[in-house]
């Protein structure tokens, strides 16, 4: 039986932490076939966490570039995905998140009627190749008589995203733009629901497995049948393997078991590693090591300490002057060799930022 230290070892083999085989930001994005990114800055950092030497500048340029995309797909959140893939993703399963989001389309006052006339003024302005930020496409609602509050025009925008009409474009300083997908992302063949299922599924298996069916339902936004489809599709080559009860899929390979300075990191918010399971035991310390000192850390746990897998602190990171700071608050006394790596883990990721983070989260 699959312990939770090859667990551990598989999935970060898998999701390219432990070592890498691409170069390219766009190229993790591709592998992983949406990475959750709200948290902008900390999104780029998980990119970057998953190639050697690469900077926040050269992930910030592919996203300018359009090699790398930002848009609502999944779940109701953004996701950062690959030109290639955005059309038959949002063709998939843009209809579940316009069912979670029909409460609040309701809410607003926004049907039909609303969205098409918001989508003809968007073609208008961004045709020919244009990109515009939300406050001025917003102005150009209002001035046709649309007028709502900042969540109504989040969902404007949203619904227009998963419809397929418009994804991001190149940042105007710090402010997000939008431009239309069809002058943005160059044609790409349609896949049909089963080809896209079988796709979703093969990708997701292949780079965070092992992984349940249930884990692959919560990432995926997917009913447990559109899964279920999905995986009885993949190649027979992929292990199924009983763990307590519950089967877990996974594509063989090597996972290295050797140490290595990048089983430690400083995981972003939302980060793949964690998000992209519903279940994640395996990541957690033993209870008989979890903070057997009574340690309370004086912040939010919502960024982790990674050490050879496991969670084993939390951290945070401000700025001064323009210089990262990083506080950390370990859950329990570190030997030498974890104070170590996790100072290596700290120097690597202010080493990303390079003169500093001016995104605004």
């Amino acid at each position: 039986m699959m312990t939770n230290t090859e667990i551990i070892t598989h999935r970060l083999y898998n999701q390219q932490i432990t070592e890498t085989q691409f170069t390219k930001p766009e190229e993790i994005v591709s592998w992983l076939v949406a990475v959750q990114a709200q948290e902008y800055a900390m999104s780029k950092w998980a990119i970057g966490l998953r190639l050697n030497g690469v900077k926040e500048a050269e992930v910030e340029q592919a996203i300018n570039d359009g090699r790398i995309l930002r848009t609502h797909v999944m779940r109701p959140t953004w996701h950062f995905v690959a030109p290639a893939d955005i059309r038959w993703l949002l063709a998939l399963t843009a209809p579940r998140v316009h069912a979670f989001n029909a409460f609040q389309y309701r809410k607003n006052g926004l049907d039909s009627k609303v969205f098409n006339k918001c989508n003809d003024i968007m073609v208008k302005n961004l045709e020919g190749g244009k990109s515009l930020t939300r406050a001025t496409l917003n102005a150009a609602f209002q001035e046709a008589g649309i007028v709502t509050d900042t969540i109504g025009l989040s969902c404007i925008m949203m619904q227009a995203e998963l419809d397929g009409l418009i994804c991001s474009g190149p940042r105007q300083g710090k402010q997000f733009t939008y431009a239309l997908i069809d002058e943005r992302v160059p044609p790409t063949q349609p896949l049909s629901q089963e080809e896209a299922l079988s796709q979703l599924a093969l990708r997701y298996f292949t780079s965070r497995g092992p992984a349940t069916v249930q884990d692959f339902v919560w990432w995926s936004g997917l009913t447990m049948k559109e899964a279920r489809t999905g995986i009885a599709n993949l190649p027979p080559y992929f292990i199924h393997t009983k763990i307590d009860g519950q089967e877990y899929i996974y594509a063989p390979g090597n996972p290295k078991e050797a140490e290595h300075p990048r089983h430690s990191f400083l995981m972003p918010d939302y980060d793949e590693y964690g998000i992209a399971y519903k279940h994640r035991d395996a990541i957690f310390l033993p209870k008989e090591k979890n903070n057997p000192e009574g340690r309370k850390p004086t912040f939010p746990f919502n960024r982790m300490i990674i050490v050879n897998g496991t969670i084993v602190g939390a951290w945070q990171r401000t700025i001064k002057n323009k210089e990262v700071i990083v506080e950390v608050a370990p859950f329990y006394t570190y030997n030498e060799q974890e104070n170590a790596i996790v100072e290596k883990s700290v120097n690597r990721f202010k080493t990303f930022f390079g003169g500093g983070i001016d995104d605004i989260e």
